[in-house]
């Protein structure tokens, strides 16, 4: 059994990751400095996550962008599971500094005290995302597979919210496998990729294991329902239990892969626990791509309550337009598939949501944020 550390460990995959971990024997200890955009202004007393967890590891509130809190932490650690970071496409274009300081500085402190003195560590799992691939993978009728940059402001100004590679040829959408050009669409992104090549490519030459994944759309039981900035289903879900109208972005018809919670443990428990994920990067998704609509529907049938649903053609620079995952790679090399469908995840992502407190939908203050920033169009 191991000594894991988790960073970020309070925190919606941590907290469930560590439960788990804890039921398979191993000792865990969290640093987590309980933000309030995602734990709520008193979270020693009012966020579920941590008391689901402060009882059961050796916690310790700090942050990764301290020396002192990380040399605390890595005593006498096995592994580190860095989940750690600021999340969020949207507010990362005006939160650059922040989004950096937290996600690349703290990475590199980590990656700094392991490799200028003694240590431990005998493997780190970083959390990467699918924002690294930016607007994904799709073949082309003439060139074959191709990779479009960033979609036009002008063109989604006059509705057209799909992608196109040099002319208007309509493009097939594809799953991205982890040999997908690396382009990401926004500083969270870049952040995130970052991370992942920091870890992958210093790990190894201080005698650590590295394992990366490229986590999808996380959701399930535990995620932060106050939050507007991240997490759509649950954004929508506060949305409709306050009796307000969805306002949908672009068409409807972007999509993105809904990974339940329980995959993404038990994706991320492989990694820790086999030889054969060491020095690898891995998807992990459910890989079908669900579109903002369909998921817009599937909440208010679930919640039986009937809000407008209205699609506003706006959109905010920085998202893309599709990206599911090609689960080949982790398939056949841990073992791994996805065990809970859309369906089944919404109906107990839903039974959830109604048994915990309406929260204050926030969505507008968030909105109005990137609006003031000319990123919301």
């Amino acid at each position: 059994m191991k000594n894991i550390l988790i960073t970020g460990g309070a925190g919606f995959i941590g907290s469930n990751l560590a439960l788990k971990l804890m039921k398979k024997g191993h000792k865990i200890t969290v640093l987590d400095n309980l933000s309030t955009q995602i734990h709520g202004k008193n979270p020693e007393t009012t966020s579920p996550l941590y008391q689901s967890i402060k009882d059961e590891v050796t916690f310790i509130n700090g942050t990764v962008t301290s020396r002192g809190d990380w040399e605390k932490a890595l005593k006498n650690q096995h592994v580190v599971v860095h989940y750690a970071a600021e999340t969020g496409t949207g507010q990362s274009m005006y939160c650059i500094e922040k989004y950096t300081e937290v996600n690349i500085k703290g990475t590199a402190i980590l990656l700094d005290i392991l490799a200028n003195s003694k240590h431990t560590i005998q493997k780190i799992i970083i959390a990467s995302s699918r924002s690294i691939y930016g607007e994904g993978k799709y073949k082309h009728p003439e060139f074959g597979i191709v990779y479009p940059s960033h979609r036009n402001e002008k063109e989604m100004l006059d509705g057209n919210f799909d992608v196109k590679f040099i002319d208007d040829s309509e493009l097939e959408l594809l799953a991205t496998d982890e040999n997908s050009k690396i382009h990401p669409s926004s500083v969270y992104g870049i952040t995130k990729q970052n991370q992942e090549q920091m870890i992958m490519t210093v790990c190894p030459t201080l005698g650590i294991d590295p394992v990366g994944f490229r986590y999808q759309n996380v959701y399930g039981p535990g995620q932060s329902l106050s939050n507007p900035y991240t997490g759509i289903l649950s954004i929508f879900s506060t949305q409709i239990r306050n009796n307000n109208g969805i306002q949908i972005f672009e068409d409807g018809k972007e999509s993105r892969d809904f990974v339940f919670i329980d995959d993404v443990v038990d994706a991320t428990i492989l990694g820790i626990e086999l030889e054969d994920a060491n020095g690898q990067v891995f998807n992990v998704g459910s890989g079908v791509p669900i579109d903002v609509l369909t998921v817009a529907n599937s909440l208010i049938d679930a919640y039986n309550i009937e809000v407008p649903v209205t699609i506003t053609g706006k959109f905010r620079l920085g998202d893309i337009r599709h990206n599911f995952a090609d689960l080949t790679k982790i398939k056949n090399i841990l073992g791994f598939n996805p065990k809970v469908s859309f369906t089944e995840g919404i109906s107990k992502f839903s039974k959830w949501v109604l048994s915990q407190e309406i929260q204050e939908d926030n969505l507008s203050q968030s909105l109005d944020d990137m609006k003031k920033k000319g990123l919301l169009k």
